[in-house]
């Protein structure tokens, strides 16, 4: 019941972020649910030492001990912390050429143009709650900006879209560098991952792009129709649907089905911005986002956050950010022709995770299938 109410009260206080009373009542049962969540915690807890035994008296340690502090990264090689960090950023972000971006900008004449009402959509999906990045401003600060001076946010980013262009003092993030549970050793960059904070006013602007993207995709046929994930409309859902639908299809015809799952590692962080440009070239795309896509991927400065970090920004030219709006569908885009057509099969995806459904009078072929039928 309480976080029923507490559900309640937060959807009311988001329909109108200013008004007193609605985030009064939703400050007073959030106030109430986690209350209630803290005491049957402790009851709990209480309980469970009540009647510990010699079985779980250990678990009990654990619980109360809590997790280890996060670890130092110790690599072989890298004695000082500009080694340490750039150890890292090579792992992170792999490198290559510098490319040079037109340094006299011209507007588009297509370009359709920055309305109001895509600002305000921006902001809406904007969560209150997520971490900001170096402008260390949060969007709830923006979604107050908007509703007290409209057209301040929008003057600001109506350039940015006529001009195809994203500007370098946006592109800055934070990179915070945390071990990976449960490895046997931490002397390798792949013991740890990092975790990209992003300035929360370039979001807004990546917001509007990715829905003008996603709708020239759809139009050009930059994805493929068995892309799902990072797509509105197609959930992870519609890809058990659909693998369900064909895999019974095709065993009442009498064949043999297998399906194999494949994942892309580290897909986001290889990206090569001039494949992707180039992709959305042959297809098509109006030259303002083909434009703005190629200077938001190009030399985008991160600096990587751990203890005793030199707290330095390196410029990074493979991949795509994390947490961006824009990166899940640039993805798709960038993977969409590693789909290949299989008789009597099909090929899914979600995200960065495939599947290939292929079937024939017996086991042994649908293993002679996979051979002919993988990409390149």
């Amino acid at each position: 019941m309480l976080r029923k109410a507490n559900g309640s009260a937060l959807r009311s206080s988001k329909r109108d972020c200013f008004d007193a009373a609605l985030l009064a009542s939703s400050r007073a049962a959030m106030s109430a649910y986690f209350k209630a969540i803290k005491k049957a915690k402790r009851d709990h807890w209480s309980s469970f030492l009540a009647s510990a035994t010699l079985q779980t008296v250990w678990t009990a340690k654990k619980l109360a001990v809590g997790s280890p502090p996060p670890r130092f990264p110790e690599l072989p090689g890298a004695s000082t912390p500009p080694e340490l960090n750039q150890a890292l950023l090579d792992h992170f972000f792999p490198g290559e050429p510098a490319r040079f971006l037109d340094t006299i900008l011209l507007p588009f004449r297509d370009c359709l143009p920055l309305s109001l009402d895509e600002v305000g959509r921006a902001l809406a999906r904007s969560s209150p709650t997520l971490a900001p990045g170096p402008d260390l401003t949060p969007n709830s600060v923006w979604k107050r900006v908007h509703h007290v001076a409209p057209h301040l946010i929008h003057d600001l980013h109506a350039p940015l879209v006529t001009y195809g262009s994203h500007p370098l003092t946006l592109k800055r993030a934070d990179g915070i560098v945390l071990d990976k549970p449960g490895k046997p050793s931490y002397d390798s960059p792949s013991s740890f991952r990092v975790i990209v904070l992003l300035q929360t006013f370039s979001k807004i602007v990546e917001r509007i792009m990715n829905c003008r993207l996603s709708c020239m995709a759809r139009a050009t046929g930059l994805l493929n129709p068995h892309q799902c994930g990072s797509l509105a409309g197609l959930s992870a859902s519609n890809v058990v649907t659909t693998l369900t639908h064909e895999v019974k299809t095709l065993q009442m015809a009498g064949r043999k089905v297998s399906t194999l799952f494949l994942d892309i590692k580290g897909g986001f962080d290889n990206i090569n911005p001039s494949t992707l440009c180039g992709i959305l070239k042959a297809k098509g795309v109006n030259p303002y986002l083909m434009s703005w896509t190629r200077s938001f991927l190009a030399g985008r400065p991160c600096r990587l956050l751990y203890q005793g970090s030199p707290r330095v920004f390196a410029p990074v030219s493979v991949g795509t950010p994390q947490r961006s709006p824009v990166s899940p569908l640039l993805f798709v885009i960038y993977i969409s022709r590693l789909h290949c057509k299989i008789p009597h099969g099909l090929s899914l995806s979600y995200v960065d995770d495939f599947g290939l459904t292929v079937s024939s009078v017996s086991y042994r072929a649908t293993s002679r299938h996979y051979r002919s039928s993988m990409p390149g």
